[in-house]
């Protein structure tokens, strides 16, 4: 196989190929997308009758479907181009959204949660594996963090395109406009290049077709530090409601802003000193911003939260995946992405359930409903302290492998 569209070379050392554009802003149409829906998924749940924890479930469902078509990605995408895998994924999503906009009842909306999860099992892998692809060696960590820029810019003007258009034109509106940005999505991956498939035909299923050993580690990390942070975008905007803060939804602009800043430097350093300078200070920044969350109070409160969020999760989530990356040679890219997001489809399923579970227990106790959120987000410290642990105990070993020494 050849090294891709990128190349390998030491010649080569510019991170913007064709491919890795066409790919980076594809991710920002689909992240739009979907955090303009997700934002308003926990609210319609809410307008349904939904309790806390049941908003809890409906937020995290997705990653049922997600981990149950893991097993396929490998296989798929060694018989299938992953342009065309795209595609067809974008199109799985557009119908769930095409779901949420004539749901009535909480069974209709986990059902359109189920189907999204479908469509993001394949999707994040796939996307992840096309940017590696058209990404030199000696620029990955620079280049996923650039990637990972689209999801960012989209966490600024996402959920705040959600939050203006639903009073307006109202949920059915607003989730058949996520559609239609699905769709422009799913023509423009069409026209991704990409290599034709690798696998042989002829080869039986085999675990080691979706998950990457040598990425374990960095999954486990990923299942603590992904699963604190959907406790953010599952109850954030229903805590500055309970507070009474107006344009709440500006958290998620704060957020954007410092991710955009943090990501691309914390790529450069990586590359040039090691994953390892910026992955444990990122976490103890992340661990930080859930304790301001629990004591926020006012807008300004809830800004210098979402900035401080944003400069540790997105410092370290993008360095962990690139660790996941460089574990593996190129042809098991997409295996070794698969394997991060099983870790990150288990945190976003497990963590909203379990933050909605201390959010009753605590008002059972007869606290209000803003102390009973303040409460959880303290508690989300400690599934980004596991983390973090897992990372200096076992994630070191696992980074130098092929080359991703942690210090350089």
């Amino acid at each position: 196989m050849s090294d891709g569209p990128a190349g390998g070379g030491a010649a080569r050392v510019t991170i913007w190929s064709r491919g890795f554009v066409h790919v980076l802003v594809i991710n920002l149409g689909v992240s739009v997308a979907q955090l303009m829906v997700n934002t308003l998924v926990p609210k319609l749940a809410v307008v349904l009758g939904a309790s806390a924890v049941v908003v809890g479930v409906v937020s995290g469902m997705f990653a049922v479907t997600a981990l149950g078509v893991r097993p396929l990605v490998g296989p798929a995408t060694a018989r299938i181009r992953l342009n065309h895998l795209l595609a067809g994924t974008t199109g799985v999503m557009l119908l769930a959204f095409v779901t949420y906009a004539v749901a009535d009842s909480i069974p209709v909306m986990m059902a359109g949660r189920l189907l999204q999860g479908a469509g993001m099992g394949f999707l994040a892998p796939v996307m992840l594996a096309l940017a590696s692809e058209n990404l030199p060696e000696r620029r990955m960590a620079s280049g996923i963090g650039v990637f990972s820029l689209g999801q960012a810019a989209a966490t600024a003007i996402g959920p705040a395109i959600g939050l203006a258009l639903q009073p307006v034109i109202g949920y059915r509106g607003t989730f058949l406009v996520g559609a239609a940005v699905l769709g422009v999505a799913l023509l423009m991956a069409l026209r991704v290049p990409t290599h034709a498939p690798v696998g042989p035909a002829g080869r039986g299923f085999s675990w080691r077709s979706f998950v990457a050993v040598e990425a374990v580690v960095p999954a486990v990390v990923l299942f603590f530090l992904a699963g604190a942070y959907s406790g953010v975008n599952a109850f954030v905007v229903l805590y500055g409601e309970a507070l009474g803060v107006t344009d709440i939804g500006l958290f998620f602009t704060a957020y954007a802003v410092f991710v955009l800043v943090s990501r691309p430097v914390a790529g450069r350093i990586a590359d040039r000193y090691g994953l390892g300078t910026v992955i444990v200070p990122g976490m103890l920044v992340f661990a930080a911003s859930f304790v301001l969350l629990a004591r926020a109070r006012t807008l300004t409160d809830f800004l210098v939260a979402g900035a401080v969020s944003a400069f540790g999760y997105g410092v370290c989530q993008p360095s962990v995946q690139t660790m996941a990356l460089m574990s593996v040679d190129r042809t098991r890219r997409a295996v070794a992405g698969n394997t991060s997001y099983i870790g990150v489809d288990l945190g976003y399923l497990v963590m909203p359930v379990a933050a909605g579970s201390v959010v009753s227990a605590v008002g059972a106790r007869g606290a209000d409903l803003a102390t009973s959120y303040s409460v959880m987000y303290l508690a989300l410290v400690v599934p980004v302290v596991l983390g973090m642990l897992v990372y200096v105990v076992h994630g070191r070993r696992a980074a130098r492998a092929r080359g991703a020494d942690p210090d350089g």
